[in-house]
């Protein structure tokens, strides 16, 4: 069973969330990488209707980013983004557990530097 921990949500396209977060994160001494990336493995589909919000093409996105702090194992950051905003999530599965600490980390630090930053739409 996967388990995913949704605890930001920010009025940014996902592709700018992601790098905003990835800068946050390295700030923190924390090493991230972009392992995948919806848009681009669609590139080519130029039919792809949104089964979610009925568009003829689809705008969202999904991005998962590994975290590394030192030697233990990487946290999975996942952020699904749509109409200009994300979600972020950290993924807990019995393959890829996150320790609490871990998890807590990435959460204080990304929670607490998206509330020095404009969070409506209309502020930006």
């Amino acid at each position: 069973m996967i388990t995913l921990n949704h605890f930001v949500t920010l009025y940014k396209p996902c592709d700018a969330a992601a790098t905003w977060a990835m800068n946050i994160l390295e700030q923190h001494g924390f090493q991230s990488f972009r392992t995948f990336d919806l848009q681009a493995t669609r590139t080519g589909y130029a039919d792809c209707p949104c089964p979610h919000h009925g568009t003829k093409q689809c705008n969202c996105q999904l991005v998962v980013v590994l975290v590394y702090q030192g030697s233990q194992p990487p946290a999975t950051l996942l952020l699904h983004g749509s109409d200009e905003i994300s979600w972020f999530y950290l993924v807990n599965t019995p393959r890829q557990p996150i320790s609490q600490s871990l998890e807590k980390i990435i959460t204080e630090v990304l929670s607490a530097s998206v509330n020095t930053i404009p969070q409506h739409p209309l502020l930006d």
